[in-house]
């Protein structure tokens, strides 16, 4: 599945965390998405190559991640030491059918503006392995 924002969107983060909307040229392929487009939900269990990236308007202290059924994926953690505007994470996990997935945004408290006017703002990438 693909999914990304382009438009430019406001995300008002909380320090728990804030899913980012994925509205935009979406290719679901099997998994189906919140009315919001925040939570994406896995239609086959299997181990699953994850991509994601997040480009903001200005650099931020804050942290990237994304999440399964309320809980981070290890190795899906991106908190810079130094503030950021881009950010991107690969990895490799193992989904059941079911779980329910988002990317966040977390660690600040912050009115933060997505890169759109055709730039991705953020993209989530989600390519079953076996």
């Amino acid at each position: 599945m693909y999914a990304s924002n382009t438009s430019g969107s406001t995300v008002l983060v909380v320090l728990g965390g804030t899913a980012v909307s994925l509205s935009n040229n979406q290719t679901l392929d099997g998994f189906t998405a919140s009315g919001g487009n925040t939570v994406f939900t896995v239609p086959v269990s299997g181990r699953y190559f994850i991509t994601y990236q997040v480009n903001t308007s200005v650099a931020l202290l804050a942290g990237t991640r994304i999440v399964n059924s309320g809980s981070a994926i290890p190795g899906s953690i991106l908190s810079p030491a130094l503030s950021a505007s881009t950010y991107n994470v690969s990895l490799i996990t193992t989904l059941t059918a079911g779980n329910q997935i988002s990317l966040q945004i977390f660690g600040v408290v912050a009115t933060v503006v997505l890169l759109g006017g055709g730039s991705v703002g953020a993209a989530l990438t989600i390519i079953r392995l076996e």
